[in-house]
């Protein structure tokens, strides 16, 4: 096995076994330096491309990947670090936000299923479906026999797509408390990402005991064999970017995608 194969072994969570985050380092190197897991992404970026183009041209299924982490964890920068690779035109990026009074009207799924990518389609979610077992459960937002139920509404959703032709990948990006902190403060203090920055951050980290703990039950409950999660050591965002574009290289690359035949041409055609 090689070691870009090994290390989306190291990272998946098995199906059925309980998440510890505590056991978890999120500055973990799993072996690798910064120059060879710099190269080796590079590699992997390379390798990322020629499959998305195979799979935009062959166009007969889908990829949606879930990106979630705790605020600051790098969700943003792993989207644009994996978009280098893509053609803009087979790639959907969505940002699911505070739901609006008409997504409050429908059942939780309903915004999360009108975003799965088409087929052809690389579709990238920025948090997803599972806020509604995060920030609804953290903040009391429905009673617990209703967040609780939708774990095995999860997994049936994700079973259906997958059943449909949709391959899902999800990430879990982990970063420690002391690590937040440094990118709250670097945020604060550089005017160019003072922005992203909100006091109501500070509420939310108040709170990290709580979403761990929320984070360890989703990934606990929710990966399966058909729609894993991978617990990314995020700390360093060099290790992230390494462990995404391997892992995504890897399951891509599982479905063979490759160029269609031409259809109906003669085989001495000449264009004049």
């Amino acid at each position: 096995m090689s070691k870009i194969s090994r290390l989306r072994d190291e990272l998946r969570v098995a199906p059925g076994t309980r998440v510890d985050l505590s056991k978890v380092d999120p500055a973990d190197r799993h072996g690798w330096t910064r120059d060879g897991a710099e190269k080796a992404t590079a590699e992997q970026m390379t390798r990322l491309s020629d499959l998305q183009d195979r799979f935009w041209a062959e166009g007969e299924k889908s990829v949606l990947i879930i990106l979630q982490g705790i605020d600051a964890a790098g969700k943003d920068g792993t989207i644009q670090k994996v978009m280098e690779a893509f053609n803009p035109q087979g790639c959907t990026v969505s940002a699911f936000k505070v739901p609006t009074p008409e997504e409050l009207a429908h059942d939780f799924l309903w915004r999360i299923h009108k975003r799965v990518p088409a087929n052809g389609e690389i579709g990238i979610f920025n948090r997803s479906h599972y806020e509604d077992v995060l920030v609804v459960r953290v903040h009391n937002l429905v009673p617990r026999e209703v967040w609780s139920s939708r774990y095995a509404q999860i997994r049936d959703f994700e079973r259906m797509l997958t059943d449909t032709g949709t391959t899902i990948v999800k990430f879990f990006l982990y970063i420690d408390r002391e690590e937040q902190r440094l990118r709250f403060q670097e945020r604060v203090d550089d005017p160019t990402k003072r922005w992203k920055f909100s006091m109501a951050d500070l509420d939310e980290r108040a709170l990290w005991d709580d979403y761990i703990a929320a984070f360890e039950d989703a990934l606990s409950e929710c990966s399966t064999d058909h729609a894993p999660w991978y617990v990314i050591p995020a700390n360093r965002n060099w290790m992230r970017n390494l462990a995404v574009s391997s892992i995504l290289a890897e399951t891509i690359e599982e479905l063979r995608p490759d160029y269609p035949p031409a259809a109906d041409l003669p085989p001495d055609l000449k264009i004049e």
